[in-house]
């Protein structure tokens, strides 16, 4: 028999405030239960604007604690409320000073199962995120959830291999890639790179993608936001490139399994051979 998870991902754009991006995402959360969704990824960064187009220390006061800080406590009592499982991307100070690009996640009687720091960390015209955060120092967990084991990549970690590759191994069914990305600058691999890491790995992956142009920057967020199975298929549409939107989808479970068996991707594995991509 086959398990099927209803998941849901959502996009949306900067409304110009800290409190009421908050809101958007508390009603998104309930119209994705509403719908029979267990599980939510937001964007990155979901509650304020993509700020890395500038450096500003300004945008230092978006960053709090987790899962101490106020922001994941809201959510905490929304997802035991919902019973709804939510992975929360956020800024993360762990003392003044030392920020990351972290995501929470939030199981669905509203515990808090721990946390995801970006590894890799760009410094390029329009994501000057060095200057916002220190390099993830948490590896790649993967949580066990109510719906299973959930991980989490972020943005510019879906260019390197290897994360994808560490969350499989750690038994990883559904991979968040939650993202802040722009039209001329990714578009070409937007639907590339996640369905290839897909394949690779053997999982569902969600991605989501912020949608519009904010005051910050030039940079259009072309949303687009989707889920895609271990055979590299949509499932279901992918959402709009320009309007906020959520996307719930229904993912068979059992389609990994099939997969596996087919694929022997992980029995054929050579980790002795790999040893320079370790290398500096």
């Amino acid at each position: 028999m086959s398990q099927v998870i209803r998941a849901a991902v959502f996009q949306t754009a900067w409304t110009g405030d800290k409190e009421s991006m908050i809101r958007v995402h508390e009603q998104a959360a309930r119209d994705a239960a509403a719908q029979g969704a267990q599980v939510l990824c937001f964007q990155e960064l979901f509650y304020g604007p993509y700020f890395c187009q500038v450096q500003d220390p300004a945008f230092y006061e978006y960053a709090e604690r987790i899962p101490e800080g106020p922001i994941v406590r809201r959510f905490q009592a929304l997802a035991k409320e919902l019973g709804i499982v939510l992975v929360l991307p956020m800024y993360e100070e762990e003392q003044p000073g030392v920020l990351y690009n972290t995501a929470a996640v939030i199981d669905a009687d509203g515990s808090y199962l721990g946390k995801y720091r970006k590894t890799h960390i760009p410094q390029v015209r329009g994501f000057w995120e060095k200057f916002y955060f220190r390099p993830g120092n948490s590896g790649w967990p993967v949580f066990d959830t109510a719906v299973g084991k959930v991980g989490v990549y972020i943005c510019y970690d879906r260019h390197f291999p290897e994360g994808w590759r560490a969350l499989g191994l750690a038994g990883a069914e559904i991979v968040f890639n939650p993202s802040a990305t722009s039209r001329g600058l990714s578009g070409y691999l937007w639907q590339l790179e996640q369905p290839a890491a897909a394949v690779a790995n053997e999982y569902f992956v969600g991605a989501i993608n912020r949608v519009g142009v904010e005051e910050y920057g030039d940079n259009d967020f072309y949303g687009t936001s989707y889920f895609v199975d271990p055979e590299a298929q949509f499932v279901g549409e992918v959402a709009s490139d320009k309007e906020p939107e959520l996307v719930v989808r229904d993912l068979d479970m059992a389609k990994l399994r099939e997969v596996r068996d087919r694929w022997q991707f992980y029995r054929d594995r050579a980790p002795g051979a790999y040893g320079p991509l370790t290398a500096p």
